[in-house]
C-alpha cells in the first residue's frame, strides 16, 4: 500500500502547482485541475519533485498516503499530456458521428443516443464504428467512456455491442450449443 506513496512525482516543465492548505491546483497546457486531498498527508514541493509524507504506519494512512500520490500523479499528467480511452462498436448497422460536440449513436434502437461532451471532454469519431474519449481528468475520461459503452454493452453470444479496444467478452455457445 505505501510503495507507491513513497515515489516522487516529478512536475514537467509547463505545469504549476499550487498548495493551499489541503487543496491542491496543477495548471497546465491542458487545463487546470483542482483537488482537495486529506489532512493526515503532507505534501512537500521541492524545485520540480513532490514528495507526500503520512504521520504513522496506520494502515489507514498506509491506504491514504498511496491513493494521495496516485491522484496527485494523474493530476499532472492530465494536464501535461492527458488521457484517453478508445471503444469499437461490434454489430450490422451500428455506427457512431458526430453532430458539432455531441456524439450520436446508432447502436439498434429505434432512436439514436445522444451524449453531450462534458467540459474538459473531446469525443472523435474514425470510420464510424471507433471512438476515443479525451480530457485531462482521468477519472472524467473513465466515466464518460464507461456511460457510452453502457449505450450497448457487448452481449456473450455475438458479441455485438460497444467495447473497449482490446476488452474480451467471454462468449456463450447459445441454444445449440451441447
Amino acid at each position: 500500500m505505501s510503495r507507491i506513496g513513497n515515489k516522487v512525482v516529478v512536475i514537467p516543465a509547463g505545469v504549476e502547482v499550487k498548495q493551499d492548505g489541503n487543496v491542491v491546483t496543477v495548471k497546465g497546457k491542458g487545463g487546470e485541475l483542482t483537488r482537495t486531498f486529506p489532512a493526515q498527508i503532507t505534501m512537500e514541493v521541492k524545485d520540480t519533485e513532490v514528495t507526500f509524507k503520512r504521520p504513522d504506519d496506520s494502515k489507514e494512512n498506509k491506504a491514504l498516503h498511496g491513493t494521495t500520490r496516485a491522484l496527485f500523479h494523474n493530476m499532472v499528467t492530465g494536464v501535461s499530456e492527458g488521457f484517453k480511452k478508445e471503444l469499437e462498436m461490434i454489430g450490422v448497422g451500428y455506427r457512431a458521428q458526430m453532430q458539432g460536440t455531441k456524439l450520436v449513436l446508432s447502436v439498434g434502437k429505434s432512436h439514436q443516443d445522444e451524449i453531450e461532451a462534458p467540459e474538459g471532454i473531446k469525443f472523435e469519431v474514425a470510420d464510424n464504428t471507433k471512438i476515443t474519449v479525451s480530457g485531462y481528468s482521468k477519472e472524467a475520461v473513465g466515466q464518460v467512456a464507461a456511460f457510452v459503452r453502457s449505450k450497448r454493452p457487448p452481449e456473450p453470444y455475438k458479441g455485438k455491442g460497444i467495447r473497449y479496444v482490446g476488452e474480451y467478452v467471454r462468449r456463450k455457445e447459445g441454444k445449440t450449443g451441447k
